[in-house]
């Protein structure tokens, strides 16, 4: 596989990953190439923590599913994420960004535009949504041949200074490294977000993994072998292979003038 090829050939795994144990060659091939990342003064502020013992793997996804229902339940992910949310083939090919909401369980279907109000909010937790999301997510989590976490070293990560930026920069070189790798070993990969969006459920993680204070913990992704053809069990999936035209996000010379060409999605990428 070429390096263009990995990089369109990315994406996230939104479904469960094969039962095989990811290999230990594979897994210290990932972190290498996460160490091959820029970093300021070459620095190398990163940590990584592979999980793959079942028992902490059961962990930490119950407390993932414990906090995907609270966020679902009290109205907390929609509130702050509707902005992302695309309901229709149509109105993704106009913006061609956020996510597209493509699979629904039919009694939600016919409220759909109803999902960020309060009534919409009220409907979901009457159904058990958020019980029935919290526990997709929780065995999404569980069944993960592999849990990598990210930290950052304090000395170098300084929220506030220039270090500190520089070091979230260089956590995002060595995340996509990883990423696109996965794509070359026949991986796939997901973050798992909502127990970093409850700060209590977030410190019990750092509590069970034995983070020292000098370290933060910044991220937590889960990986595994993918079919050649991924499938999900999902109640609720969704697309995001979209990509904006040329001329919403690229310009020439200065901001007044949008490139104009072909879609990306043509040439070599």
């Amino acid at each position: 596989m070429t390096l263009f090829e990995a990089i369109k050939r990315r994406k996230t795994t939104n479904g469960a990953f094969l039962p095989d144990a990811v290999t230990l060659e594979h897994q210290h091939i990932l972190v290498r190439a996460a160490s091959r990342a820029p970093s300021h003064f070459n620095s190398q502020p990163w940590k990584f923590i592979l999980i793959d013992d079942k028992d902490m793997i059961a962990r930490i996804a119950a407390i993932g599913g414990r906090t995907m229902t609270q966020l679902i339940g009290e109205g907390t992910f929609f509130k702050r994420y509707r902005k992302y949310f695309r309901f229709s083939q149509d109105e993704m090919d106009e913006r061609r960004d956020g996510i597209y909401i493509h699979q629904m369980p039919a009694p939600l279907r016919p409220f759909i535009k109803k999902v960020f109000t309060d009534t919409g909010i009220s409907l979901m937790n009457t159904l058990g949504v958020p019980k029935m999301l919290g526990e997709d997510n929780r065995k999404l989590i569980a069944d993960s041949p592999l849990l990598l976490v990210a930290l950052l070293d304090n000395s170098e990560y300084i929220p506030g200074e220039l270090s500190g930026f520089y070091c979230l920069l260089s956590l995002g070189m060595t995340i996509e490294n990883i990423w696109l790798t996965t794509t070359e070993l026949g991986m796939g990969i997901q973050f798992v977000s909502t127990p970093m969006e409850v700060p209590e459920a977030w410190r019990e993680i750092g509590e069970l993994l034995h983070v020292p204070e000098s370290h933060t913990m910044m991220a937590i992704y889960r990986l595994g072998y993918v079919k050649p053809e991924e499938s999900s069990a999902m109640k609720i999936n969704w697309k995001s292979n979209e990509r904006k035209r040329l001329e919403q996000f690229v310009f020439r010379n200065t901001c007044a003038n949008p490139e104009a060409g072909a879609d990306l999605s043509e040439g070599v990428l």
